[in-house]
């Protein structure tokens, strides 16, 4: 079945998008408002894409057609922090997902403690294996109160045991248990079923079978 987007609902084309792009990693995003007040909150409409400038994106949609928190604060301050999600704390991102009134800080109800970090005025989130220090690129207003975040990263905190030799900037990623989100209603993937395949040599390319669509 074909589907033409410009002829879908917002939340069908959301849950089309969601079931198939996956899985997707998640940015759990610790910002600060201007009174000094800190959030956390994770989103998955998020990823690297570019390596030269350092460059990540993060899509944030409405909440009860205003802006989210995380939103009003990342264009008050232009900075955030996006923390990796490991399996061991799965529960205590979950919990800042709730939807907390503005000004509550979700890491003290999910019993997270924080750290200074090295290039922005958000801490990260101390538990969590590796952290990125954003600063806002270019914002997009994609549609009234959703926004997207193009940031630079201008530091990355990593667990030491994380870090597969000195001086090569080798990471033993399979170390850090980090988690994907799936399809809707709380579904994630653990990042443990993992294979490697080697590109192929262009001077020896093998005849490989036509794909079968279904």
């Amino acid at each position: 079945m074909n589907f033409d987007f410009s002829e879908l609902a917002s939340a069908d084309a959301f849950k089309l998008l969601a079931s198939v792009v996956v899985p997707r990693p998640i940015a759990w995003v610790v910002s600060q408002s201007a009174q000094g007040q800190l959030n956390a909150a994770p989103f998955s409409f998020f990823n690297v894409v570019s390596s030269d400038p350092p460059i990540i994106a993060l899509g944030i949609g409405p909440r009860g057609g205003q802006l989210k928190d995380t939103s009003r604060n990342i264009l008050d301050s232009g900075e955030f922090v996006v923390n990796a999600v490991s399996a061991e704390l799965a529960e205590h991102m979950n919990h800042t997902s709730l939807d907390y009134e503005a000004g509550v800080d979700e890491l003290a109800r999910a019993g997270l403690q924080t750290a200074p970090s090295l290039k922005v005025s958000p801490p990260r989130i101390a538990a969590s294996p590796a952290a990125l220090e954003c600063r806002t690129w270019q914002v997009i207003e994609a549609a009234p109160r959703r926004v997207i975040v193009l940031a630079r990263v201008v530091a990355m905190y990593l667990r030491d045991s994380a870090l597969a030799g000195t001086g090569r900037f080798h990471v033993d990623t399979p170390s850090l248990h980090l988690l994907g989100r799936m399809q809707g209603a709380g579904w994630y993937a653990r990042t443990t079923d993992l294979f490697q395949m080697r590109a192929p040599d262009a001077a020896n390319d093998p005849l490989v079978r036509p794909a079968q669509g279904h």
